[in-house]
């Protein structure tokens, strides 16, 4: 062992010599290092480290992944590390991801020279799973901690944590507990080494002990700094989602590129409009496409003015604002069938302010192909030839001329350019119409619309259609045809149980189906115990995600019981009692949410091209990208361009986009946020003894985390 030892401190001491660093008698005179704004992580191909790349990726931070199962991998020394640019010693990363504390062979001349560079530059380095073990500044988890399942336990962050690197968190960090026969996470809870300097940043009771265990926490040693992670976790799970932030906050001291937020927006469907109700006998929508023709007596869901009264107190109490998608048409046609009188109508044009509106086309018609409903399900009509026959580019314009035309009339303040169409109709839908309507893209040129809405669940990436942009919506399981709780719970049970059960086989069909049942719901209870704890999880779970794509539900869900509100308030009281107040949900509207999309879809393009060069030198941070290519960028509070404040506040920094015009963009940082490359090493420095020198055990992961849970969570 000790043999080992000696041998890994003479690597490490070769290769500061061969590192790139300035001589000791002339340090004095040497320029300041140059650290590049780019992440080394290191995968073993296990969830932790995948999650940890996925959060780069998501934000757009830039990161290089070597895949440690890869024989082709580069092989990570000290010219893969660091280098010289300009004359100046350059760090090429800024920080280094390990699957664990040591992911290498004992011994090991990679991990010796990560040691020697993460010493020589003052790199952090995330263990991003890894055993409680003295290595690591911990006690070993067998005897004096605990090692297993806490699915359902509620970790706290420690008041370090709050002054830290995860102060955007009110607290709380509660584990998933989603299936009571799978095992979804996994920890080893120990306390810190007697002597050690390690600071626990999120902790958790240890069962049996009137003592806390580590499970996020800073180890400092040997001119090194670790953040010591001892549970594993997947990327879509809550625990990760709420810490992620922290992670790579940690990582680059607040200095980093890319922009991260929390996002939620609702649309309101049919607006104005009714929506035909699900039978409860006959298990299908009279009025709609899934009944027989003729079939049962249509029976519509339509809000009154109390629920316009609700939603703008609901509104008010929230902080936020929903995005109403109307079709002029139900007013129009309710004042002819009632004497010219329209209470909801005159109620929400007299409110109109209080809501951000969207065109849903006149009529809410069906803009694909030609429907042939005389069958269940539905079909494409064809021509005499065998062609297709689609709706025509006229009476799509008209659809959304006449719409628009009405709502200028109301004073609706209305954004022009947004549509979204009636069921995303006219985009394709499987397996009836697997290509758009070739009259689409024209009709949206003629009516100037830049900004579509589709189904996330079956376009989910934004693409163009003639002059618009396609923004996916997330669908939320509170059904259309469902104005009251146990009309929801009995058509849920329809769909998500077996033949047997007198469901509709869908689950048996396709076992990947997400929400399947083992028995159906109780009508009574079964919204409130299961649909709306599982559809706030799924929705939260977006909201978490850096996704700004919007949800949608319908007008029937806020009339009746009101059956949206207990989602909606399930996913924004749970976000309030995790994030403090200076994270808050951000609320866009729609054509907002767009440029957000296109922004990104653009940065990430120049990332992958290699078309971005980011670097800190001192309190400076210089970034450069090509023309027409906005810059994402987190920085601490108080970071300026050319005098002026850079960026929005969120989550205890400020971020935001900003455009160079291809010109290099200098921010000059608050000398607060310090540097992580302050003290360079100078060359023939003493080697550090004490580097880890033994290959980490590989930590347990449980099945839950291997595969997502809830399973298949969109729909």
């Amino acid at each position: 062992m000790k043999r080992t030892i000696r041998t890994t401190a003479l690597v490490v001491g070769a290769l500061m010599t061969t590192i790139g660093l300035p001589a000791a008698t002339a340090q004095a005179d040497n320029p300041a290092p140059r650290v590049d704004l780019r992440v080394l992580v290191v995968s073993d191909g296990g969830p932790s480290t995948d999650a940890v790349a996925a959060e780069l990726e998501n934000a757009g931070t830039p990161y290089t992944e070597v895949e440690l199962q890869d024989p082709d991998r580069a092989v990570i020394n000290a010219g893969f590390l660091a280098d010289t640019a300009d004359g100046r010693p350059r760090a090429k990363y800024q920080a280094v991801v390990l699957p664990n504390d040591n992911p290498f062979p004992t011994g090991s001349a990679e991990m010796a020279a990560i040691v020697a560079y993460e010493q020589a530059y003052s790199i952090p380095q995330v263990d991003a799973y890894t055993y409680a073990r003295p290595q690591v500044g911990l006690n070993a988890a067998v005897g004096s901690g605990y090692a297993g399942n806490i699915d359902g336990v509620r970790a706290e962050v420690t008041q370090a944590g709050k002054a830290g690197p995860f102060g955007y968190l009110e607290g709380a960090v509660p584990f998933e507990d989603n299936s009571p026969t799978v095992g979804e996470s996994y920890a080893y809870l120990s306390t810190p080494v007697a002597g050690a300097d390690f600071t626990p940043y999120v902790q958790a009771a240890i069962p049996g002990r009137p003592t806390k265990g580590s499970l996020v926490g800073e180890y400092q040693h040997d001119g090194r700094r670790e953040l010591v992670v001892t549970f594993v976790y997947n990327r879509y799970q809550q625990q990760y989602r709420l810490l992620a932030r922290g992670i790579v906050e940690w990582m680059t001291g607040g200095v980093h590129l890319g922009v991260d937020r929390n996002y939620f927006a609702v649309h309101v469907d049919d607006v104005l409009a009714a929506d035909d109700r699900w039978d409860t006998v006959l298990d299908c929508t009279p009025g709609d496409v899934d009944c027989q023709p003729g079939e049962g007596t249509p029976n519509p869901i339509r809000m009154a003015p109390a629920d316009v009264d609700h939603a703008i107190a609901w509104q008010n109490d929230r902080d936020f604002t929903f995005d109403f998608a109307y079709n002029a048409s139900g007013t129009v046609d309710h004042r002819e069938d009632n004497g010219g009188q329209d209470p909801l109508a005159d109620k929400l044009i007299a409110d109109r302010d209080q809501f951000r509106w969207i065109n849903h086309t006149y009529t809410h018609a069906f803009l694909g192909c030609v429907q042939d409903t005389s069958v269940v399900p539905w079909k494409c009509a064809s021509n005499a030839d065998g062609s297709t026959r689609w709706v025509g580019r006229n009476e799509i314009a008209d659809e959304i001329a006449t719409n628009e035309a009405w709502g200028v009339s109301a004073g609706l303040p209305l954004r022009r350019e947004e549509l979204v169409t009636g069921e995303h109709s006219g985009l394709k839908v499987t397996p009836q119409q697997p290509v758009d309507n070739p009259n689409l893209g024209l009709a949206l040129a003629d009516t100037d619309i830049e900004w579509l809405g589709s189904d996330n669940s079956r376009d989910p990436v934004q693409r163009q259609v003639g002059t618009a942009t396609t923004i996916s919506r997330y669908p939320m399981n509170v059904f259309y045809n469902a104005g009251r709780e146990a009309e929801q719970v009995d058509e849920y049970n329809w769909i998500y149980t077996g033949r047997a059960q007198g469901g509709s086989g869908i689950c048996e069909d396709n076992p990947t189906t997400s929400t399947c049942l083992a028995a159906p719901l109780d009508l009574a209870t079964g919204y409130t115990e299961h649909i709306v704890p599982l559809e706030t999880r799924i929705a939260l779970g977006h909201v978490l995600s850096n996704d700004p794509k919007p949800h949608f539900i319908h007008q029937s869900n806020l009339a009746e019981d009101r059956i949206a509100y207990p989602v909606l308030d399930g996913v924004l009281g749970d976000y309030d009692d995790l994030f403090t107040a200076d994270t808050p949900v951000v609320n866009l509207r729609m054509k907002d949410i767009g440029v957000e999309m296109q922004r990104r879809a653009t940065w990430r393009t120049a990332l992958d091209a290699g078309q971005v060069t980011a670097y800190r030198i001192g309190d400076s941070v210089t970034v450069q990208a090509p023309g027409g290519v906005a810059i994402a960028a987190t920085m601490p509070a108080g970071t300026q361009h050319g005098g002026t404040g850079f960026g929005a506040p969120y989550a205890g920094k400020v971020s935001g986009w900003a455009s160079a015009e291809g010109q290099p963009y200098t921010l000059d940082l608050p000398t607060s946020a310090g540097s992580p490359a302050a003290a360079v090493r100078p060359h023939g420095a003493p080697a550090v003894t004490g580097a880890p020198t033994d290959a980490a055990p590989r930590p347990k992961v449980p099945s839950g985390v291997a595969e997502r849970i809830p399973y298949g969570a969109e729909r």
